[in-house]
């Protein structure tokens, strides 16, 4: 498990291992990976639910009552509701996408798998996505479990993260390059 020197980093590596460890007692790891990924879409959609979780403006007992209510109203519940009260009532929501994180790479890793942050220009189609996993695979030598995030502002190409390696193949980066040759040259 690589460590981090952010506090945040640590904390969330900290509960996303403890959050791991009770799930595969729990024979849950699945249920619980798929819980905190709908929690992450949550978060990307809502502007509200983020700066509920981000700022130290609201109470620890307000943060827990809105992200019980929340979950619920999700069907996020058993081991992971549970956790995401225990994080709200410990006032650290904060370091919950670091968590989120944290326990996929734990899980991929335990799978054999490694895991790969995507970022495209547009949403992959499955059969590009398998493709994508295809070729990932032939260059780290393990299967690849891929999160695919969709970004307009690259206008094109994809940008990808494996461990410490990304490689970025996006049209804005591009675009960024030669705009910055000209500017050189001129």
């Amino acid at each position: 498990m690589a460590q981090s020197s952010s506090p945040i980093s640590a904390v969330a590596e900290r509960y996303a291992g403890s959050l791991f460890e009770l799930a595969l007692q729990a024979n849950s790891v699945a249920k619980v990976e798929a819980d905190l990924n709908s929690f992450a879409a949550m978060l990307e959609g809502s502007e509200d639910l983020l700066r509920l979780i981000k700022s130290p403006v609201f109470s620890s007992e307000d943060q827990a009552k809105a992200v019980a209510a929340i979950a619920d109203k999700a069907g996020i519940t058993g081991l992971t509701g549970n956790f995401l009260r225990v994080v709200a009532g410990n006032r650290r929501l904060f370091a919950v996408p670091g968590m989120i994180t944290a326990f996929r790479r734990i899980a991929a890793d335990h799978r054999g798998e490694t895991a790969a942050e995507v970022t495209s220009a547009h949403e992959l189609t499955a059969a590009q996505q398998t493709e994508l996993k295809a070729a990932l695979k032939s260059v780290s030598g393990k299967d690849v479990a891929i999160t695919v995030t969709v970004d307009p502002s690259l206008l094109g190409g994809l940008v990808v993260k494996i461990g410490s390696r990304q490689i970025d193949t996006s049209l804005k980066t591009k675009l960024n390059s030669l705009k910055l040759a000209l500017k050189e040259v001129g």
